[in-house]
């Protein structure tokens, strides 16, 4: 089926939309057209909530320790670093009668509702485990080209608003989500407590529903919005002036990926020895294989690319492309990996440990078959679906503060506010004031998802937007990986296995964060030739 046969079928962007398409300038879309290509990001984000708030939960109703909890969740970040590049590249690569994008938002859906469903009728940890690989990997199938579909649909004047609808979005979904259960067993009278080892049901109904909500919100997505077919995207870009193209042009050779890959090998065996020589914790393996891993994988570069011309990269593959797009990616995503990488170690720590540290701080209870520990547990949903409806509130707000004071300085304010507001955790000692402390972190969560990517969307080459949005995610997930071996090693070392200590640090990197986005070097924004 041909691009112009499929953009025939495709009716969701007005007529206006067309008729300016045609004489090669991206059109402004109007408020319902960001609206329902946003909306699929609330069902995404009723998956995550409930993954978030739920998953340490059931892990530790089947019987994970305080010390297994970040080993375990170590699914979602590498399901995620190995998926968003390989769906960004296929994405950038795909045309057919659901266009570029949506076909993998409907794949996505189909595999995370299933996936919703199962979860919550897990036997076993280690089930539960895979369950969780399953559920993240079909999660970001589905999320990965949202982020590029902005950039392929909006033109760079309305990218940010575009990232904060998604953000709004985002909080919206992960409010009902957060707190069904606490809604469930508080107002309908569902059982939150179970025998050992089984899922409370106030837990499983909350999974069927939100795995319904997202199916349904991304189908809407997909059935309501158009997509510009690639002649389309060629056209409004063909007199864009930017210097992204010379920012990425391509040097490496295939003796600088031999050279890499005997040094990246070399650092992961030496950590590897280190690790079981000194008998350190066995979660510091995930560390040292991942950059053992990466070796290999620039040896297989350095051999196809010494097997072809310089001139032939684009046709090496997806594996050699997605890496050497890695190490030619424009100089502000180099200083954004950095924001990005404080940021994220901060929020996995507030993921992984805000319900033993409620539990066991505010609460006194440890022991997950008491009402003590799981009136907490239930609690921290609340606080979560507080913190993501601060950050919709937020959402509204980030775009008109940026015009006043800058984008990056919005970013500063936005991610000091988080940082102080999980330090606060440690000082609020009556509960029932947790939510004062999730203002704070609300309005980080808003800005970590939206600015990022509104500096990131101006430096990207349009044909390569998938691919670098999923290379993006390496500098969300590696500070996860790195957060996952490290946590339970500091808590155990520093602070006798305290989890209100895991908050505390997740604070201070916020902070760094917001010291770290000054030094971005903010991008011109492409302007037409």
């Amino acid at each position: 089926m041909s691009a112009d046969h499929t953009v025939t079928q495709l009716d969701s962007f007005s007529a206006t939309t067309h008729s300016h398409a045609t004489h090669s300038v991206q059109p402004e879309l109007n408020f319902w057209q960001i609206f329902n290509m946003c909306f699929g990001f609330l069902g995404i984000q009723f998956g995550f909530a409930l993954q978030n708030a739920n998953v340490s939960r059931i892990f530790q109703t089947l019987g994970a320790s305080i010390d297994e909890i970040p080993i375990l969740w170590i699914a979602a970040p590498l399901t995620g670093l190995l998926v968003q590049p390989i769906i960004g590249y296929l994405s950038d690569n795909t045309w057919g009668c659901l266009g570029r994008r949506r076909p993998y938002f409907l794949i996505g859906a189909i595999l995370t509702t299933l996936a919703i469903f199962v979860m919550p009728h897990s036997p076993t940890l280690w089930i539960a485990a895979g369950m969780l690989w399953i559920m993240d990997a079909s999660i970001n199938i589905a999320m990965e080209p949202f982020r590029a579909f902005v950039g392929d649909n909006l033109p760079p004047s309305q990218r940010t608003q575009g990232y904060a609808m998604q953000s709004f979005f985002i909080g919206i979904g992960a409010v009902v989500a957060s707190a069904l259960p606490y809604i469930l067993s508080n107002f309908f009278n569902v059982a939150n407590t179970a025998p050992a080892g089984e899922i409370a049901d106030s837990v499983r109904y909350a999974f069927y529903f939100g795995g319904t909500v997202l199916f349904l919100a991304v189908t809407w997505t997909v059935i309501s919005t158009k997509e510009y077919s690639p002649e389309e995207l060629a056209a409004f870009h063909a007199k864009t002036k930017t210097d992204v193209e010379e920012q990425c042009k391509r040097s490496r050779t295939h003796k600088d990926y031999q050279f890499a890959s005997f040094v990246w090998m070399g650092l992961g065996a030496l950590l590897t020895f280190t690790v079981w020589a000194q008998d350190l914790d066995k979660q510091l393996y995930i560390l040292s294989i991942g950059i053992f891993a990466f070796g290999p994988l620039q040896l297989y570069c350095a051999l196809r690319l010494s097997q072809s011309q310089p001139s032939q990269r684009a046709q090496l593959g997806m594996v050699f492309n997605v890496v050497d797009d890695l190490f030619h990616m424009p100089k502000a995503m180099h200083q954004l990996a950095i924001v990005q990488f404080f940021s994220w170690f901060a929020l996995f720590a507030m993921w992984i440990y805000t319900t033993s540290a409620v539990t066991s701080y505010h609460f006194g209870s440890s022991d997950v078959l008491s009402q003590a520990y799981n009136d907490g547990a239930d609690w921290v949903g609340v606080l979560f679906a507080s913190y993501n409806g601060f950050s919709a509130i937020a959402a509204l707000f980030i775009p008109l503060l940026a015009k006043r004071i800058g984008i990056k300085l919005t970013h500063t304010f936005n991610m000091f506010c988080g940082g102080f507001g999980l330090i606060s955790f440690y000082f609020i000692k009556d509960p029932n004031l947790l939510w004062l402390a999730m203002i704070g972190v609300g309005i980080a969560w808003a800005s970590i998802l939206s600015i990022p990517y509104a500096i990131l969307s101006g430096t990207l080459p349009p044909k390569k937007m998938g691919v670098y949005m999923g290379i993006f995610n390496f500098f969300i997930v590696i500070p996860q990986l790195l957060a996952a071996s490290v946590l339970g090693l500091i808590l155990n070392g520093l602070f006798d296995g305290q989890p209100i200590y895991a908050l505390i640090t997740g604070g201070v990197f916020m902070l760094c964060a917001g010291i770290a986005v000054l030094f971005v070097e903010q991008p011109k924004a492409l302007t037409p030739h």
